[in-house]
């Protein structure tokens, strides 16, 4: 594993794509509701990018091993999709929740950030669901810091996770990021307290749990990207980009309408 220690030249970089990230989500929000499809998002989302702030869409044609090259900008997780859902004809109704995954490659450097919406009036265990991941995201964060462990952060997930009744997708983790959308270390939502990485200044990384309604088990979709929950249980996710500071953590993937931390 070969951990890319950034330097101030590469923080400042990582704020400004950090932030460009999060202000797409910042200009889409207004346009998640019922009646849009999820390619109209998408292509939104992606004539801002390109148009507006000069941006390059990462997911648009990546393509790591093993699988065909992404077909899209953004990533469009509703209801029961837990990630990587691909844009399309799906319309948006009252009571669907989606997850919108965002991420900018700025001057070279990438800015990854998620949130989730709910469309109208969705019921109590939606709400929940996206409060309690919302809440577990935060929580991991906040065990950012020099000499913290990477397990420190899943664990912390996992024990309010599933003290709220919901489970931890186990498949799919945060990652390093910076010149490469994913670089080391993986960063788990599930896990040990004090074991894993040692955390250290200047480290970025995303945190960015799935979390269920029902039980932890996914599949994947024919179309080789989109991954549900087995059981059809809602899913949802948030997402930031996270830097390890001398005496904690900054939050890149951060804008004007980023929704503030919650109290806990």
């Amino acid at each position: 594993m070969t951990i890319h220690i950034k330097n101030n030249e590469e923080i400042a970089a990582m704020r400004i794509a950090g932030q460009l990230a999060s202000e797409v989500l910042d200009y889409i929000s207004p346009f998640v509701k019922a009646g849009v499809s999820t390619g109209e998002l998408d292509r939104l989302c992606h004539d801002y990018m390109v148009d507006v702030q000069h941006t390059i869409p990462a997911p648009l044609n990546y393509c790591p091993p093993g699988y065909s090259p992404y077909p899209k900008s953004i990533c469009t997780s509703v209801n029961h999709q837990v990630c990587h859902g691909i844009p399309g004809t799906k319309v948006l109704k009252n009571g669907d929740i989606v997850n919108l995954d965002i991420t900018v490659i700025k001057d070279g450097f990438h800015g990854d950030t998620s949130r989730m919406f709910i469309v109208g009036e969705g019921s109590v265990q939606a709400q929940r669901l996206c409060q309690v991941t919302f809440e577990s995201m935060w929580i991991g964060i906040e065990q950012v810091k020099p000499d913290a462990f990477l397990g420190d952060i899943g664990a912390a997930i996992q024990t309010y996770a599933e003290n709220a009744g919901f489970s931890v997708v186990r498949e799919f983790c945060g990652h390093g990021i910076g010149k490469e959308f994913h670089e080391d270390p993986q960063v788990l939502h599930y896990g040990r307290k004090g074991s894993g990485l040692k955390l250290r200044p200047g480290m970025i990384f995303t945190i960015e749990p799935m979390i269920n309604a029902g039980k932890k088990d996914i599949r994947q979709l024919a179309d080789g990207w989109t991954i549900v929950t087995a059981d059809h249980s809602l899913s949802a996710q948030w997402e930031h980009t996270v830097l390890v500071t001398d005496t904690g953590y900054e939050v890149l993937t951060h804008s004007a309408g980023c929704p503030p931390p919650p109290t806990l």
